[in-house]
């Protein structure tokens, strides 16, 4: 998600955060093996309301326009403002970032991939491939953002332990390019990203997804 214009992404912000969010992961738990207890909160009714007011449900531009998000669109207010005058949290959360599109469109097409298993969505952000798990029939889904120690050496544990099956969605962003957890990937698909994305996202064309063996 290069946002256009007023709102960037900061580049002097932890490193983990910028991976978590740009990259997609989900991790497929055989049934009755999933090491989580589920959670879940609710928003401020204030924070609710501001969040409404200033983000936009839409299901267009995407590579699945059979999910709507509720995201921050050139539509939005804040699209176009300094970033410093957005009040809360920087919102990663409210772009459809390519990796989670690659991904949530592969889960989709291949529903059988996630049906009837529990599934984590690591550094969900919109939630959409969590949203595509569900419409591709998983058993229980959990959608998890942010972990400063979600990266690899857990992802690892995950695999050998639980026979956790990862996969990675990612647009070829150089964070996640030149990590060492290239040597554990192999990929499974890629697809063309619609001109809407690529335009928000500084000419990325191609976002795959990738499957982790450790």
């Amino acid at each position: 998600m290069a946002l256009s214009l007023g709102w960037k992404a900061p580049r002097n912000r932890c490193g983990l955060l910028l991976q978590a969010m740009r990259s997609s992961g989900l991790l497929l738990f055989p049934c009755g093996r999933c090491p989580w207890r589920g959670a879940g909160s609710f928003l401020d009714p204030e924070i609710k309301a501001f969040l409404e007011e200033n983000t936009e449900v839409t299901s267009s531009g995407s590579l699945t326009p059979e999910i709507q998000l509720r995201l921050l669109t050139p539509r939005c207010k804040f699209w176009w403002e300094r970033a410093d005058l957005w009040p809360h949290s920087d919102p990663y959360w409210a772009i459809y970032w390519p990796g989670g599109q690659a991904l949530s469109r592969y889960l989709l097409d291949n529903p059988d991939v996630v049906r009837g298993k529990s599934v984590l969505d690591l550094g969900s952000g919109c939630g959409a491939t969590a949203i595509a798990a569900k419409m591709s029939g998983a058993s229980r889904i959990l959608a998890n953002d942010i972990d400063p120690n979600s990266l690899h050496q857990w992802l690892k544990k995950c695999f050998w332990t639980y026979r956790t099956r990862v996969l990675i969605g990612d647009p070829g962003r150089p964070q996640f390019s030149g990590h060492s957890i290239q040597h554990h990937l192999h990929k499974v698909v890629e697809y063309s990203l619609l001109e809407p994305t690529r335009q928000e996202n500084s000419g990325l064309t191609t976002s795959t997804v990738w499957d982790f063996q450790p």
